[in-house]
């Protein structure tokens, strides 16, 4: 595994491999449409030692280096600040960081990424009169359309 970049506890920033390289830090992922992440994408890990050893908030320092970071990568090349994601989010059956502590809503205060505007709760119960998005059919769609590989629920994955 490597990364572009690692940004340790106390907010330093080390560069592992250049930005026109490819890094291995997604495997196989999927994101808006393609596979393998890691040929179109910037790696950044921050440390922390996960779930399974004990996982911490990350510190204001990672934050703010974190931010100051991608804000520089997102001038220098042609992503789309919603494209900037989790491995949680281009390969969800493996893994799950960045984790529930990482501040997304704070990187999208500084246009890094994206943070949902709920003005209303959302009903489930896969009523066919509910607005797309509250049904499983709809969830799956409105995730694929973000760029999730999300396979339809409704799709039969088994033969009679």
């Amino acid at each position: 595994m490597s990364a572009h970049y690692v940004i340790d506890r106390k907010g330093c920033v080390y560069a592992l491999v250049p930005e026109e390289k490819r890094a291995w830090h997604a495997g196989v992922s999927y994101w808006a449409g393609q596979a393998g992440v890691n040929a179109r994408s910037i790696g950044i890990e921050l440390t922390n030692p996960g779930h399974e050893f004990g996982y911490v908030p990350f510190t204001d320092d990672q934050i703010e280096a974190a931010i100051e970071l991608c804000r520089a990568i997102l001038s220098r090349h042609a992503i789309a600040p919603c494209h900037v994601v989790g491995h949680s989010d281009v390969a969800p059956a493996r893994k799950c960081d960045p984790g529930e502590l990482f501040p997304w809503r704070r990187l999208a205060e500084h246009g890094i990424g994206l943070w949902p505007n709920v003005s209303s709760p959302v009903s489930g119960g896969g009523d066919a009169a509910a607005p797309e998005g509250t049904s499983a059919r709809g969830a799956a769609s409105a995730l694929a359309r973000f760029g999730y590989g999300v396979p339809p629920p409704w799709t039969c994955r088994w033969k009679r």
